[in-house]
């Protein structure tokens, strides 16, 4: 197999910045340590018995803590766990801080701008693979798909680990907590945590506490810390000190649940559990068999088997997974296999289709489908088929989730190109959901080409007219194929 680094061809496209060179937003390292200066974070003295719920907290962590083995931990999330600000780093240096005879390592699965059906999709991959002891989830601010929440769980306690959901925010929602209310949003991603008896905390509590004291400003210009503490400068991503505030609150979170696991004390049954034990919980049914579905089990660190509760959702994402484009499809026209390193984090080498109509076809039996590609200037439109018929894709199934609807008609392209392709590369993804059932799929690089300009609007108008070679261009950077059910691995099932 061959490899090469993309570079910017030479003539006209001399004037072009080198694709790696002008990448803003990257995979991250999987591995990571906290950098130099990194603050160590205290709990501090806010206290609201509602922002930790430790549930059956997280007893298999803290059984290896104490006996000084080694832990490893995984972050998942979107942006702000991609991010060296937002909360990670300084968690991380907390909890090596928490159990210092303990060799604590740690892996950043943040990808900026995607939600739990990618997260479903990739954690089995970028992190599960791997044997963490403790994941936290992230995805609160990304769409807060409770189906999708509900896969990455699953898959996560089926491998053994422990699991913490945290619920950050955006600016508009301080608000809600600050009335002593919970965000919608997040209410849908704690039915998840209670139904499996994992531990949860809003990271956003103190925050709305301290704006509603005027001791915080959520969004505001840099260097605006007069009287107050800068949380943001865009409404969504906590700079350094924002991220304090989000890191405090775990650690808050961790003390209580540390506290729960040395006294060897299980949490109070919950008014769920009460009634479950009163009059049954129904059991659930496997997916068009009308038969009750068996339990699983998962196999703690700790070494004591675990039974899971059939699933709130019955088409949730436990099945979900992503896969090396040659491992499960086929290809025809021309393609051209690149690395691009700043993404190999995510994808060692890239699948690039660069003549329309080069097609990758492959096999599944499931409910879904998807791309994890990379944008950029030179994205261009994809064309589907299923079954040997030609779709069109629908709206979004939930706003603010990228799982759209396929619907059989006219060949529509499908645009890889949006305003967050100005000038810059970054990962990005679009699932395609269908009726459960056996399927052949096609994706096709289109002849057409959207209006970039148009898409890129009036503010976002300078690096096309100066590079207008760049973004004439229609490629698909094609990274991973997402399935929601099981593909045909090199022709086997």
């Amino acid at each position: 197999m061959s490899s090469l680094v993309v570079m910017m061809a030479a003539g006209p496209a001399a004037a072009q910045q080198d694709l790696i060179a002008a990448s803003q937003a990257g995979a991250s390292p999987l591995y990571f340590e906290p950098a130099a200066g990194t603050p160590l974070v205290t709990p501090g003295t806010f206290y609201n018995a509602r922002e930790c719920t430790p549930r059956n907290g997280l007893p298999a962590f803290f059984k290896k803590a104490a006996a000084e083995e080694p832990l490893l931990v995984g972050f998942i999330g979107g942006s702000i766990t991609q991010g060296n600000a937002g909360y990670r780093p300084q968690t991380l240096r907390y909890l090596q801080a928490m159990f210092p005879a303990v060799n604590i390592r740690a892996l950043n699965a943040g990808v900026s701008g995607t939600g739990t059906d990618l997260g479903a999709s990739r954690v089995r991959e970028q992190l599960l693979q791997h044997g963490p002891d403790l994941v936290f989830v992230e995805f609160a601010v990304n769409g807060a798909y409770a189906p999708g929440m509900e896969g990455i769980v699953r898959q996560v306690k089926k491998s053994g680990a422990d699991v913490c959901l945290i619920y950050t925010i955006t600016g508009p929602q301080t608000k809600i907590y600050a009335a002593g209310q919970v965000p919608e949003n997040i209410q849908g991603l704690e039915k998840v945590a209670a139904h499996y008896g994992v531990p949860s905390i809003h990271l956003g509590m103190e925050a709305a506490m301290l704006e509603q004291q005027g001791r915080l400003l959520w969004k505001g210009a840099a260097g605006d810390t007069t009287g107050h503490l800068l949380f943001s400068t865009d409404g969504v991503h906590p700079l350094t000190a924002g991220g304090n505030v989000y890191a405090a609150a775990i650690a808050r979170g961790l003390e209580k649940m540390r506290k729960r696991a040395e006294q060897g004390t299980r949490p109070p049954a919950t008014v769920d559990n009460r009634k479950q034990a009163e009059h049954g919980t129904p059991p659930a049914v496997a997916a068009g068999s009308g038969k009750p579905a068996k339990a699983r089990l998962s196999q703690p660190a700790g070494g004591e088997k675990e039974t899971l509760p059939p699933p709130l959702f019955p088409d949730n994402w436990e099945a979900a997974g992503m896969y090396a484009p040659r491992s499960i499809a086929t290809f025809s026209g021309r393609w051209e296999q690149v690395t691009l390193p700043q993404f190999a984090p995510w994808f060692p080498v890239i699948e690039k289709a660069v003549t329309p109509g080069a097609a990758c076809t492959f096999r599944f039996t499931g409910s879904g489908f998807g791309i994890f590609d990379v944008g950029g200037p030179e994205a261009g439109q994809i064309t589907i088929t299923v079954n040997g018929k030609t779709m069109q894709v629908q709206p979004p199934l939930v706003p603010g989730t990228q799982v759209y609807r396929l619907v059989e008609g006219d060949s529509l392209p499908v645009n890889r190109f949006n305003s967050y392709c100005n000038n810059r590369y970054r990962g990005q993804h679009q699932f395609f959901t269908l009726p459960e059932g056996r399927y052949t799929v096609s994706i096709r690089l289109s002849s057409q080409r959207a209006d970039k300009a148009a898409i890129l609007g009036p503010k976002q108008q300078e690096d096309i007219r100066q590079h207008p070679e760049k973004y004439s261009q229609g490629v698909l950077h094609l990274g991973r194929i997402l399935v929601k059910g099981t593909p045909v691995l090199n022709g086997k099932e």
